[in-house]
């Protein structure tokens, strides 16, 4: 008889409208999970290590045709874990794995075309939720894949200290460019000047004329922008950019709580000023992947990627963590640590 464990989880009691709450979400520690994969299928069984907090997380909570989540379900989004059990010829026990799991002490994976094993693990296992994960592999494709960058082009990160911006950043000058970025408090604009080796940083809190402070920091105009906010933000950038700017739209934070979303004003720059504007999706560059954990693991072994976590430990802590990323209360990357080992 397979062992059988106590699985601890956390699972969606409504969809989420306007900003994610704790409410939203609910523990439930009387759940049990059989430590065995069903027979005759090529399921992999994990021990959940690390959950990611993500902003689009939050559009996996809310009502759409076909939502990924659903009331009274598990909650799920990419993390780490080590397999218990597996029938998958790809994956054995021990293997350390990364990818889209349960917000749960124990997940059982069917669909393994997102379950990716972990090649690198003399580095901390929690940076494959972000710098090795799918944040930091959208920060290398926004930035390599669709900016088209040069060496000593003028580049703008907007929540430049999240996972992603914070990469971008240091990628961008480890091409040559001169880079500022933006974030919403002080504590965040020093970790991006004196941490992460930004150029400038500015608290767009501060800032009662957002496209002014643009104006300050880039006289002669921006070539490439990493969008990450949209909102006012996204317009101010429009009215400065350079002929021939490229504008990577990764993310739009500043929306995903609102009803109704805001409109864009200053549409009108991306004619007179030939910008190309290009959202992404990661989904298309799987086939990539390899290369770029190459890549980053060779400039995390030279010292060259700085990268910063702000880890909430204990699963019972999830909700919370969620509804701080939203209130901009985290400090780099937002995880959540299930288990060390």
């Amino acid at each position: 008889m397979a062992e059988v464990r106590a699985n601890k989880k956390v699972v969606l009691k409504d969809f989420i409208t306007g900003f994610p709450k704790e409410s939203d979400m609910e523990i439930v520690t009387t759940d049990t999970v059989r430590l065995k994969v069903p027979e005759g299928s090529k399921a992999v069984l994990l021990k959940n290590m690390y959950l990611s907090c993500d902003p689009y997380t939050l559009w996996r909570m809310r009502k759409h045709d076909e939502p990924p989540s659903v009331p009274g379900s598990v909650i799920t989004g990419f993390g780490v874990g080590k397999v218990v059990d597996s029938s998958h010829p790809d994956f054995k026990v021990g293997d350390f794995v990364w990818g889209m799991t349960g917000w749960e002490e124990y997940s059982l994976i069917t669909e393994t075309e997102m379950l990716f094993k972990i090649r690198y693990t003399d580095v901390p296992l929690s940076y494959y939720t972000g710098l090795l994960g799918m944040a930091g592999f959208t920060a290398y494709i926004g930035f390599h894949e669709i900016s088209s960058p040069k060496k000593g082009e003028y580049v703008f990160v907007s929540a430049a200290s999240g996972a992603v911006g914070q990469l971008v950043g240091q990628l961008a000058k480890l091409m040559g460019c001169y880079v500022v970025g933006s974030a919403g408090s002080d504590e965040k604009v020093n970790l991006l000047k004196n941490k992460f080796g930004f150029d400038e940083a500015f608290n767009y809190k501060k800032e009662p004329d957002l496209s002014a402070a643009l104006k300050r920091l880039f006289p002669e105009g921006i070539d490439i922008y990493f969008e990450n906010v949209g909102g006012p933000m996204l317009d101010a950038v429009l009215i400065n950019m350079r002929n021939h700017g490229r504008i990577a739209v990764c993310g739009m934070i500043s929306q995903y709580s609102l009803e109704k979303p805001e409109g864009v004003h200053n549409l009108l720059y991306v004619i007179a000023k030939r910008i190309r504007m290009e959202g992404f999706n990661i989904g298309d560059f799987l086939h990539k992947y390899h290369q770029f954990e190459e890549i980053i693991g060779e400039y995390i072994k030279d010292g060259k990627i700085t990268y910063v976590e702000d880890k909430a430990e204990g699963l019972e802590n999830a909700p919370a963590a969620l509804v701080g990323l939203f209130a901009g209360r985290n400090v780099g990357k937002q995880l959540v640590v299930v288990s060390h080992e």
